[in-house]
C-alpha cells in the first residue's frame, strides 16, 4: 500500500510474532488499547523493549549489562496511563540493540554481513556509518554487539518478521484514529541519557520535543505540548539536540491531518542509568506526564471541534 501513513513497503495486519527468551515466548510488541477511543492520539515506544531473544544473546559478545546500554529505560511504563485517557500505546518488547524501529526498513551496515547486501539496501546513511542502522552494529557505549558476521538472509528475515508488523500496526492505528477523529497525532516516546550534550550556556534540558524543525506537526500542537510541560517545571528544548528520527519523518504529514512529535525524556529524572532500575522519580514524572497529556488532549479536542461547532 502507498497511502500517506504506510509508505511503500509491504505492511500487513498479522497478529504480532513472538520470539523465545530465557523466560519463554514473548510477543514482539503489544498494543495497550483504551476501553473506548476518545482522543485523536496514538503513542508509540519503539526503543523501550527489554525482552532479549535467546538467539540474539547467543550471537552477542556483550555481557548482560553492556548489551542494555541502548534501551530507552522504562518509557513504556512512563506512558502506560494513555489508554485511560482514550488513546492506544504501542510498544516494542524486543530491544533496540536487536532491531531499531526508528530507522528506514533497510539501513544496513555491510561490515556486519558475510555476503554482499541487495542493491535496495541503504548502506550509506549517517546512522549506518555510526553503527546504528536498522540492525545496529554497536550499543550506545560504542561496543560491537556481535561475535561474528550475520548472514544477509537472517538480517532480512529479522526485518520482515518484526519490523514490518510493528509499522503495519502503527500505520493501522493512525489510519483508524484519523478516520474516527479527522486527524491523528502520534507521540513518539523516547528517553535520552542524563549526559546529553549541553546546549548553549551549559543547559541540559529535561525534555526535548522534536518536530523535524516544524515539518512533522502543527506548531500550535507542539507549542501547547511544550507549554504544558514547562508549566509543570520541566526545562523543555525544541529540536536540539533531537529533532526526530525516521518515525517522525515518515508519519508526520500535517497537511494531511497526520502530526508526529518525538519526545525525549532525560533518564536522570526517573532511573538509575547504571543499574537499569527506576528510582523514586518515576512515579512523580508519570503523574505529571499524565496531567500534561490530559491537558493536551483537552486542548486539541476543543480546537478540532471548533470548526464543526461553527458549522
Amino acid at each position: 500500500m502507498t497511502d500517506n501513513v504506510a509508505g511503500s513497503i509491504g505492511y500487513r495486519s498479522d497478529p504480532p510474532p513472538s520470539f523465545e527468551t530465557a523466560a519463554g515466548a514473548c510477543p514482539a510488541f503489544e498494543v495497550l488499547s483504551p476501553p473506548r477511543p476518545t482522543a485523536p492520539f496514538v503513542f508509540s515506544s519503539p526503543h523501550s523493549g527489554r525482552a532479549y531473544p535467546l538467539e540474539f544473546l547467543q550471537a552477542s559478545r556483550l555481557g548482560s549489562e553492556a548489551i542494555r546500554r541502548s534501551e530507552d529505560l522504562f518509557v513504556d511504563q512512563l506512558f502506560d496511563f494513555v489508554p485511560a485517557l482514550g488513546a492506544p500505546l504501542l510498544h516494542a518488547r524486543f530491544p533496540r540493540a536487536f532491531l531499531d524501529l526508528n530507522r528506514e526498513p533497510f539501513e544496513l551496515d555491510p561490515r556486519m554481513f558475510a555476503e554482499e547486501l541487495p542493491t535496495f539496501v541503504n548502506t550509506s546513511s549517517v546512522r549506518v556509518a555510526g553503527g546504528l542502522g536498522t540492525i545496529p552494529r554497536i550499543v550506545a557505549e560504542r561496543e560491537d554487539i556481535y561475535r561474528s558476521k550475520l548472514t544477509v538472509a537472517e538480517g532480512l528475515e529479522r526485518i520482515e518478521r518484526y519490523y514490518v508488523p510493528y509499522h503495519d500496526t502503527l500505520s493501522r492505528l493512525l489510519r483508524d484514529t484519523q478516520a474516527r477523529f479527522g486527524l491523528a497525532i502520534l507521540i513518539d516516546c523516547h528517553s535520552m541519557p542524563s549526559t546529553v550534550r549541553t546546549l548553549p550556556g551549559g543547559r541540559r534540558p529535561d525534555i526535548v520535543l522534536g518536530d523535524r524543525f516544524g515539518t512533522s506537526a502543527s506548531s500550535r500542537i507542539v507549542g501547547l505540548f511544550a507549554g504544558h510541560l514547562a508549566e509543570r517545571g520541566y526545562d523543555v528544548a525544541l529540536n536540539k539536540p533531537y529533532a526526530g528520527g525516521y518515525i517522525t519523518e515518515r508519519y508526520g504529514r500535517p497537511a494531511a491531518g497526520l502530526h508526529c512529535i518525538q519526545i525525549e525524556i532525560n533518564r536522570g529524572l526517573y532511573a538509575d542509568e547504571r543499574r537499569f532500575v527506576p528510582h523514586e522519580g518515576l512515579a512523580e514524572l508519570r503523574r505529571r506526564l499524565s496531567e500534561v497529556v490530559a491537558k493536551l488532549v483537552m486542548d486539541v479536542t476543543i480546537e478540532w471541534e471548533r470548526p464543526a461547532a461553527a458549522e
